[in-house]
């Protein structure tokens, strides 16, 4: 049968129109001479059927199957594809992914589309797990961050829940997150958070950089406090101030050597921008062969 990508739903993510948007920027379409794959069209019969094996060469967490199977069934509405593995499962090196079926135009078409995805978000995922299992048993939970390639926020933290984490804020609508720029601007922390609270936000973050900033941060009405590039003693010193008052959350210059001494500090959460930003693409491949 071929293959439905209905059960992948991500709040925001149309992903016809992602899907859309990718093919055509592969093709060219729109420019002088665009909207063809020259290669296969001069190459390879119109007729032609290929089958085809997605497989990893590294140990992976794997994330981005669906959307990859979007790409072809969007070329080759006909298509058989088998998911062998689950988006979030760890696998070994030399795990086949998914095998397909269809027309060898379409598959070659969209195969680079499908590679570059599940090689990006995989990479995401595998990065996320290290964190998370650096993190040791504390009850500490990583948070990914807005560090994300514009376009592809949605995807780069479904990539990093498959990895293990928790989603922070998903933008700029969700949730107030006071700076130092607000804070400068406003004149002081309280005055920053009264201001959020006045306007009606729900949920406010407030980062300090110095333990004095937490008490009129809480008396103004924070919901949750960001400990920005303090040392673990000053995180625990933070975690006995705040008391259960607001949830906790350690930021900046995490690494994967000073991530568990970060959480066995007490706070709630880590946040780590590089789980998006810096993550290595996942060495997978797709190897066809004629029918």
């Amino acid at each position: 049968m071929p293959y439905s990508h209905h059960n992948f739903d991500l709040p925001g993510l149309d992903l016809g129109a992602f899907v859309d948007a990718i093919l055509n920027e592969d093709l060219g379409t729109g420019l002088p001479g665009g909207g063809r794959d020259v290669t296969a069209e001069s190459v390879i019969p119109a007729d032609a059927r290929f089958a085809g094996v997605m497989a990893s060469r590294d140990p992976i967490v794997v994330a981005g199957l669906p959307v990859a199977c979007a790409f072809f069934s969007a070329l080759d509405d006909q298509i058989r594809i088998e998911l062998l593995v689950q988006d979030g499962d760890q696998v070994p090196a030399g795990t086949a992914l998914l095998r397909l079926q269809g027309n060898a135009r379409a598959l070659l078409t969209a195969e680079r589309s499908a590679l570059n995805t599940v090689q990006h978000l995989s990479g995401i995922a595998t990065l996320t797990r290290r964190y998370v299992d650096a993190m040791g048993s504390t009850r500490c939970t990583l948070l990914d961050t807005r560090k994300t390639i514009p376009g592809l926020r949605l995807l780069e933290k479904y990539g990093t829940r498959m990895g293990g984490a928790q989603n922070h804020r998903m933008g700029l609508w969700d949730a107030a997150m006071i700076k130092d720029n607000h804070i400068a601007v406003a004149g002081d922390v309280g005055e920053a958070v009264r201001r959020a609270r006045a306007g009606g936000v729900a949920r406010i973050i407030c980062e300090v950089d110095h333990l004095d900033q937490i008490e009129p941060a809480l008396a103004a009405g924070a919901d949750h406090i960001l400990l920005d590039n303090m040392a673990p003693e000053t995180l625990r010193q933070a975690v006995r101030l705040i008391a259960g008052r607001a949830v906790t959350e350690a930021s900046g210059g995490v690494t994967l050597d000073t991530i568990g001494a970060i959480a066995a500090t007490g706070v709630d959460h880590v946040s780590v921008g590089r789980l998006t930003q810096s993550a290595p693409a996942a060495d997978i491949g797709l190897d066809f062969t004629p029918l």
